[in-house]
């Protein structure tokens, strides 16, 4: 890269530059050391560009792109609200139907995972197959590995879609159960098993 230390405005417009450029090409989401990497900045100083360039460029209403952080990387896309306009030309794929059995299967995975299908299980009481695999079609949960017991099950995860889905950068940003919901969750799930359940 051109030594531009001598003009820190010229130095931060190439930066600027440099990363909508990277995040236009690559389509997909880039980790924050990728990208701090690629204009020669640590990676606190190339966040504070980017959530600068989101701020001060794409949360604009005139915007129809805006910049997302999902969990250590981030991604140019289009703005939600004009998707409807998108769909004859870019075939943008509808939105999932979640029914209750998948989004109640996607919300024990949100918030215990990494988790196998047995322990969605334990907690709904039935079989979770249908619901793993629609989630798994739709690109909101993945396998991330497998527990280190006798079968070696599949653990299940939240995707960067899911994130996207949501509206959230983060799991962390899910909002908290209070204790009074996780002991009606405690008893739901024990009325259905029989049995205690630690949730």
């Amino acid at each position: 890269m051109t030594d531009l230390n001598n003009d820190d405005n010229i130095t931060e417009k190439t930066a600027e530059g440099t990363l909508e450029a990277i995040l236009f090409a690559m389509g997909s989401s880039v980790a924050t050391g990728t990208l701090a990497a690629a204009i020669g900045r640590s990676e606190q100083e190339t966040e504070a560009i980017l959530f600068r360039m989101k701020e001060e460029k794409y949360d604009r209403p005139t915007s129809g792109i805006t910049l997302l952080r999902l969990d250590g990387a981030w991604q140019l896309c289009t703005k939600r609200q004009y998707y409807a306009e998108l769909i004859d030309i870019a075939k943008t794929p509808k939105k999932p139907q979640l029914t209750d059995t998948v989004l109640e299967t996607l919300s024990i995975i949100a918030y215990k995972q990494p988790v196998t299908k047995a322990q969605i299980e334990q907690i709904r009481g039935v079989s979770c197959d249908h619901a793993v695999n629609r989630l798994l079609e739709y690109d909101l949960i993945e396998e991330v590995g497998r527990l280190n017991v006798p079968g070696r099950p599949i653990l299940f995860a939240t995707t960067e879609n899911f994130l996207r889905y949501f509206g959230v950068s983060s799991t962390d940003d899910l909002p908290q159960l209070s204790e009074v919901q996780i002991e009606d969750f405690r008893a739901e799930a024990e009325a259905e098993l029989d049995v205690k359940v630690d949730v």
